[in-house]
Formats: C-alpha cells, sequence, structure tokens
C-alpha cells in the first residue's frame, strides 16, 4: 500500500487547483478520483471572472488556452431579468472592445473545462494522478487515513485527506457531519439545446426570476456550435414544501412563458434533463477537522444566489494547497492547526456569500426584487454589485465600507 503526506479526493476544479498549487510549490500528493476523464458533470457551465483570476494564479497561460478553446464561448455581460419582466443588462466591463479587450467570463461544459485542468495535472510529475479509483471507505488511523475500495482492499494511506470528492460527497456527511439541509440546499436541473433564437450577440448569461415560478430562477447559458445551456434551481425546502415538480415546470415555463415561449419553439434539447444538488454557502459549516480539510461543494460552498460553483471550489483549494503544506511542514495535523484553512476560505468569501444570501431571501419578494432591479438601471453602484458577484473585483473591500450600502439603496 502507498503512503503518502497528502491524497486528494476529487479531480474536479477544487481538487486539481489544490493539487496543482501544491506541485507548483513543490509538493507532491496522490490525486484519486472514480471517473476517467474528460467525464461530463451537470452544471450550469458558466466560467466567470473569478475562475479566470484563479486559473491565472496555477499558471499565466491557462487564461489564453481557456479563451483560444474552440469549447468555449466567450461572455461580456449578464441579462438579469426581474419577475416583472425588466431586463437589467451588466456588462462585466461597463465600456468593451470584443476585438481588443479579453473576456471577463466564459461559458464551457465541465466536460472540457475539468479537463482542461486535469490536462494540466498530468503534465506535473509531482502529481501521483489515479483515474476509475472509487473510494468506498475511508478508515481513521493514529496517523491519518487509510482508503479502500469496494471491495475493501487498501487503495493507500495519507497524513492529510483533502475531501474535494462533491456534493454527494459521504466523507463530508457521515465525517464532517454536514447533513443536508433544506433551507441551505437547492435542486438544479439541467439540459441542453439547440436552436435557442434570441441569444444575446454578445454571449451575456441569462437569468430569469419568474413571478410564478419565484423563489426559483431560470438560466440560459449561451454555448458554442449555436447550443444553449438550460436550466432551473430552487431551495429544496420550497420544493418540499409546495410538492414542486421541477421536470414539469422547466417544460411549462419553456412552452408557456411569453418571453420564452417564441424563443424555444423550434429549438431542440439534446439528451435528458439531468438533476443534481447544490449544498449552499448560506450556512458557515467547518471545512475541517481531524486531518482533513473539506474543499468546494463537499465544503458547501455554492453561491446561494448564482449557484456558482466553480470558482469557490478552486478558491478553497488554493487555500487548502497552502495549509496543507503547512501542516506536512510542521507535522501539524490538529483540528485547531487547520482551523486557519477555514479562516483564509471565509476571509476570501464570507462576505460575498452573506451579500448572496440577502440577495436570494428578495427572491421571496417579488414586489422588492421589480424595485430592486428598476432601481439598479439607474444606480451605478447596485448595477455594478451585481456584476462584481461574477467578476473578481475587491467587492469584499466595498462591503466594508459603510457607505457603499447608502448608494447601494439610495443610488450614486
Amino acid at each position: 500500500m502507498l503512503h503518502y503526506d497528502i491524497c486528494i479526493l476529487g479531480a474536479g476544479p477544487g481538487g486539481a487547483t489544490a493539487a496543482l498549487h501544491l506541485a507548483r510549490a513543490g509538493h507532491g500528493c496522490l490525486l484519486l478520483d472514480k471517473a476517467a476523464f474528460p467525464r461530463d458533470k451537470v452544471c450550469g457551465d458558466a466560467l466567470s471572472g473569478k475562475v479566470l483570476s484563479e486559473l491565472k494564479r496555477i499558471d499565466e497561460s491557462l487564461p489564453p488556452r481557456l479563451a483560444a478553446n474552440p469549447a468555449q464561448v466567450p461572455s461580456w455581460g449578464i441579462d438579469f431579468f426581474a419577475p416583472n419582466g425588466q431586463r437589467l443588462a451588466i456588462p462585466f466591463k461597463p465600456k468593451y472592445d470584443k476585438a481588443q479587450d479579453r473576456a471577463a467570463g466564459h461559458v464551457a461544459k465541465r466536460l472540457d473545462f475539468d479537463n482542461l485542468l486535469v490536462e494540466e495535472v498530468r503534465r506535473r510529475p509531482e502529481i501521483a494522478f489515479r483515474e476509475n479509483v472509487d473510494v468506498a471507505r475511508t478508515e481513521r488511523t493514529d496517523n491519518g487515513w487509510t482508503l479502500f475500495d469496494k471491495n475493501d482492499q487498501q487503495i493507500a494511506s495519507c497524513r492529510l485527506l483533502l475531501v474535494a470528492n462533491g456534493a454527494q460527497s459521504e466523507f463530508a456527511r457521515k465525517v464532517a457531519g454536514h447533513a443536508l439541509e433544506p433551507d441551505h440546499h437547492c435542486a438544479g436541473l439541467r439540459a441542453y439545446y439547440r436552436g435557442v433564437t434570441g441569444l444575446s450577440a454578445d454571449n451575456f448569461i441569462e437569468l430569469h426570476f419568474i413571478k410564478e415560478f419565484l423563489p426559483g430562477y431560470l438560466w440560459v447559458f449561451p454555448l458554442p456550435n449555436g447550443e444553449a445551456n438550460v436550466g432551473v434551481g430552487m431551495l429544496s425546502s420550497v420544493i418540499s414544501k409546495k410538492k414542486i415538480n421541477l421536470r414539469q415546470r422547466l417544460t411549462e415555463i419553456l412552452d408557456t412563458h411569453p418571453a420564452l415561449q417564441a424563443r424555444f419553439a423550434g429549438a431542440e434539447r439534446l439528451g435528458p434533463v439531468r438533476g443534481w444538488g447544490l449544498p449552499l454557502g448560506s450556512k458557515r459549516r467547518p471545512l475541517s477537522g481531524e486531518n482533513y480539510l473539506l474543499l468546494g461543494d463537499a465544503g458547501s460552498l455554492i453561491d446561494p444566489f448564482s449557484g456558482e460553483g466553480i470558482s469557490h471550489a478552486m478558491v478553497s483549494g488554493r487555500h487548502a494547497a497552502d495549509w496543507a503544506a503547512q501542516a506536512v511542514a510542521k507535522a501539524n495535523y490538529s483540528p485547531a492547526f487547520l482551523q486557519n484553512y477555514d479562516k483564509a476560505v471565509y476571509n476570501r468569501l464570507g462576505q460575498e456569500l452573506r451579500l448572496s444570501r440577502m440577495m436570494q431571501r428578495l427572491l421571496g419578494f417579488p414586489g422588492l426584487f421589480n424595485f430592486i432591479a428598476n432601481r439598479a438601471t439607474n444606480n451605478p453602484t447596485l448595477a455594478e454589485t451585481l456584476s462584481m458577484m461574477f467578476l473578481d473585483l475587491n467587492l469584499r473591500e466595498r462591503l466594508r465600507q459603510p457607505g457603499f450600502y447608502f448608494r447601494l439603496l439610495f443610488g450614486g
């Protein structure tokens, strides 16, 4: 059996990012994934400016390589549609030139984006990367963790376990105690379509907050080759309380809603409608314990308003690599020491998650949501704030300034 100081479960954006930062710092690790790449992942497929910033931290060549990939489209902004139909167009940059500027966002299928990171992983000799390895059980030992397959055969052991195996992580539930809480969990559906009309020429992603579907939302994200990622999301507690059939509601909205009916009349659905769960970062949860760290979706770090999880997974991966390396150097894997990882992640994401939680709650008050959307058309501060939620501009510093909230509510 192989022994490593650091083992990472899951080679998605969080796990791959952690492995790559460790490799850049000269640290080896074992990276395991139950799938073989490239593999699909159910997701909205939008890559925000925060994703590009994290890619650049890994290697400055990665953002331009993504931009040159024919499997993506550059996105120049967001179209918010309020319950009253008010369209709020927010470019990522106030003034942009598509011929000269680098796009601040992209849309790419997870099949392609995750593989971009995995291909970078394959280039690093410091990373022992093993695919098609399903870790069925973990066992705590005096020296860390031992990993077992479904036949109860030992796979490897490690001092520190970085758990990045997604929203359905058994480790997060059974060991870290991240119980599924319907008020902090979202159900999502996604389907691919071809032939949707009315898509933005500048590939603005669309978020529709439809009155009859609140507090849920619907998205339409453009993809290459005339395709689009179309889906819906809603809090699990609301689905249960109102006994909502999400698949049925998605079909009904696309078939009957005045703003969407004509656009989807001639569209062709490509493949099945697929669903997944999103553990939201609307509640602060512990991200570490004895000899382990939780990353990305396994740590319940998904944005509660936008549903974005990729950049948050990458942020947690970067900080996990930092504190994992420090733990190895100090031979200190205690919960008290590893809580520094929690502090680092929430220092970076905490205030944004709180703002998103506030925005999520607004979905329960259509009139107030309409008011804010109407105000945003003439309120640069509010419009910019919505845009900054998808970029890596220093929103955190803005949120610390008392005058910011006055301008947010009353203009300026």
